[in-house]
């Protein structure tokens, strides 16, 4: 079964090189389809995601994960600066978003909703191959949430007016970009902005490392299964190689990445996706989109959508395979499967959570419906409203991290509870 498996994935690598090239329209969706399958696979190889971050601390005591976002935001962030320097910032789609109550609220609701689904917008797509039941119920929930959320977003000035605003950032969604604030170091702002955010994540380092000695000392801290398999020592000495080795197969295709390893790729490609397309990475506003389709399918009208979400009618017909982050959402599930089938882990797991009892698709739905909602309060998810705006040098990232934390410590004290 194992190396039917593998056979089975590196068919799948050939069918989204094959069939991504020849059955999309343009090389940028072809483009999308290879970058989305790299973050699909970096995300399961390395075990690790954004809604981990609280989830992983508050039930086992490790923040490796937590610590390893620091690393991720600070070198995506001097990726940037050579996008940036010396050019004008305005021509990429900076996601410098707005800083408000819509901010604030709807981080609180976005960390409260992964607590319980255990995944984020992102994380999602991976769980649909590792977690079928969890995952399918929360996208669905989130789908309805985002949808539902799109006429909020569209028409409240507390969601769409910042408190605050620089140069840049009121020339984009109005936020604040860091580099304004430090326009006399010499460097266009962007070594005072790269010192901020490297004290900004030695706080968070230095934070988690205080709660987590903390939790051993009160012998809470139970550390996450993965993590300490991640980062097991390799016994593997040169003079025992061959190429053609089980354990040299293993070593490439099979053995977990460590957190520290699966952050480096996915900066690599965010940087790659930033480059060619001049924006960065979002994954929550499709989930509404696709909401719509399902609405279409009953013979509900774009344009009926469209009044609804106060949207354009667009939006809803375009085609799922010619909608850039559709495609891109696709391959992170193709880079999902590939992953387990490469490393011979599909079946295995794929059956991993397929029992589940009545409460818990409730509070899968529960935790689907408040990211959802939470997104569009916040202009982004994981990706859009935290990592992204952090990678683009936007403030409104680390606020939506200090609320998004908030949100899950609650959820999290609540899924306790209610889960009993």
């Amino acid at each position: 079964m194992k190396k039917t498996e593998q056979i089975l994935g590196f068919i799948g690598i050939l069918l989204v090189l094959i069939l991504g090239k020849t059955l999309l329209s343009t090389d940028m969706l072809f483009f999308r389809l290879l970058v989305g399958v790299g973050f699909g696979y970096a995300l399961s190889r390395a075990y690790t995601g954004f809604a981990g971050s609280v989830n992983r601390a508050f039930t086992t005591g490790s923040t490796k994960l937590m610590r390893t976002l620091m690393f991720l935001f600070f070198i995506t962030c001097l990726a940037s600066v050579a996008f940036f320097f010396k050019g004008d910032p305005t021509k990429y789609d900076l996601w410098v978003n707005p800083i408000n109550f819509g901010l604030i609220f709807g981080g609180i609701l976005f960390g409260f909703g992964m607590s319980f689904s255990c995944c984020c917008a992102s994380g999602v797509l991976t769980d649909l191959v590792t977690g079928l039941p969890r995952a399918f119920t929360t996208l669905v929930f989130f789908a309805l949430g985002v949808f539902i959320g799109f006429p909020i977003q569209n028409t409240q000035t507390w969601i769409q007016k910042s408190w605050f605003s620089t140069e840049v950032g009121a020339k984009t969604a109005g936020g604040v970009f860091l580099p304004d604030l430090f326009k006399w170091d010499g460097l266009q702002g962007y070594l005072g902005a790269m010192i901020l955010t490297g004290i900004f994540c030695a706080i968070v380092v230095f934070i988690a490392y205080r709660y987590e000695r903390s939790r051993k000392a009160n012998n809470t801290y139970a550390g996450h299964t993965m993590e300490k398999l991640q980062h097991q020592n390799d016994t593997f000495d040169s003079k025992d190689y061959k190429f053609f080795s089980e354990e040299n197969y293993n070593r490439i295709f099979a053995k977990p990445w460590t957190l520290v390893q699966g952050a480096v790729v996915i900066s690599i490609l965010f940087t790659l996706l930033m480059g060619v397309t001049k924006a960065g990475w979002g994954a929550s506003t499709p989930y509404g989109l696709w909401f719509g389709k399902f609405l279409m399918l009953f013979g509900v009208s774009a344009d009926s959508l469209a009044a609804f979400t106060k949207m354009s009618a667009k939006a809803f017909a375009t085609p799922f395979f010619q909608h850039a982050v559709s495609v891109q959402n696709f391959g992170i599930i193709v880079g999902t499967i590939i992953y387990l089938l490469t490393a011979g882990k599909f079946a295995k797991t794929f059956m991993s959570e397929m029992h589940f009892t009545g409460k818990e698709i409730f509070l899968y739905a529960l935790g689907g419906i408040t990211m959802g909602i939470g997104t569009r309060l916040a202009n982004g998810c994981n990706v859009g409203a935290l990592y992204t705006p952090i990678a683009n040098f936007s403030l409104s990232g680390w606020i939506f991290l200090v609320f998004m934390v908030i949100g899950g410590i609650a959820g999290n004290l609540c899924a306790r509870k209610w889960s009993r």
